[in-house]
């Protein structure tokens, strides 16, 4: 009998899933730090730097005859000292084998990141800080009263943190702003109508702020209080340092055993069938403060812009 409605039906039909080879994610935030401070190159765990700490002074000679006087200048020794930040990540090999994805690829930017997110975490608000580091940003430029309270006129509140740095001898070459925080200065005008921001439409160029590089803290290391709330920094990036000891190294072990910090075996890779990765980071940070002829000699090299 003739028939004329068989349909194949997809229950009766193996028919292969198609599995995104790719993961939906966020790119991957630099450290701002790592991004501006001056680069240091460090050979050993510490490093010393020459930092003028007294100026010289002329005099007038009194008379043809006068006795003219001395003034010597002096220096001190700024120590930065590098510090380890590491982490070990385990994953079984079967689940390497069985991933549809790269594991080990995707798992390293998402590891220097993190790397990034402590430094910039422990550099600016002095969270989880190595005590051999001087004084966070945040809290130290608090310390030295360079805050400025915002106010209705932000246009003005952002020049006042240029200021800020200049009467005390620093120049303010960089920006750094809470994630967000951008998009309150595009309406922003100066005195003479020309904006204050300029946001950037070319990947990889910087935002700028009254010219100055704009960047926005956006791999999870702002704080929204310490203890106000902090909007925006003005840096003299030049006076803060870092020194790489050791750049970012990648291991993979396949024998190594992890223990907690009383000596009890938490992992066997070897026995459980599974690699560990190992990420490796040591670095220094170091804030210079020279004197200088203008200011105070407590004067630090940032300024805040902080909520009332």
């Amino acid at each position: 009998m003739p028939t004329f409605n068989s349909v194949a039906k997809r229950e009766n039909v193996p028919v292969p899933e198609q599995v995104a080879k790719d993961v939906i994610k966020d790119m991957t935030r630099d450290s701002v730090i790592l991004a501006n401070a001056r680069r240091v190159p460090m050979s050993t765990k510490t490093h010393k730097q020459p930092v003028l700490a007294e100026l010289p002074d002329a005099y007038w000679v009194n008379g043809d005859t006068g006795l003219k006087q001395t003034s010597v200048p002096t220096w001190k020794d700024v120590v930065m000292t590098a510090e380890e930040l590491a982490v070990l990540v385990p994953i079984p090999d079967a689940l390497i084998d069985d991933s549809s994805i790269p594991l080990w690829s995707e798992v390293k930017p998402l590891l220097t990141e993190a790397i990034g997110r402590k430094l910039d975490l422990a550099a600016l608000w002095g969270d989880d800080k190595p005590t051999s580091w001087p004084t966070a940003i945040v809290p130290a430029a608090t310390a030295a009263s360079q805050t400025v309270t915002a106010t209705a006129d932000l246009t003005a509140d952002v020049a006042q943190l240029g200021k800020t740095l200049a009467k005390n001898g620093y120049a303010a070459n960089g920006f750094l702003c809470e994630p967000g925080f951008n998009w309150q200065l595009v309406s922003l005008r100066g005195q003479d109508g020309h904006p204050i921001y300029t946001p950037s439409v070319v990947e990889n160029q910087p935002d700028r702020l009254y010219g100055r590089k704009l960047d926005e803290a956006l791999n999870g290391a702002w704080k929204a209080t310490s203890p106000k709330v902090t909007h925006l920094i003005a840096l003299d990036w030049k006076k803060i340092a870092v020194g790489i000891r050791q750049d970012f190294t990648f291991s993979l072990f396949d024998q190594m055993v992890i223990s907690d910090s009383d000596g009890k075996v938490i992992f066997n890779a070897a026995q459980q069938d599974a690699k560990v990765m190992r990420l490796v980071f040591r670095v220094g940070f170091q804030v210079a403060q020279p004197a200088t002829r203008v200011g105070s000699a407590t004067a630090y090299p940032a300024a805040v812009l902080v909520e009332a």
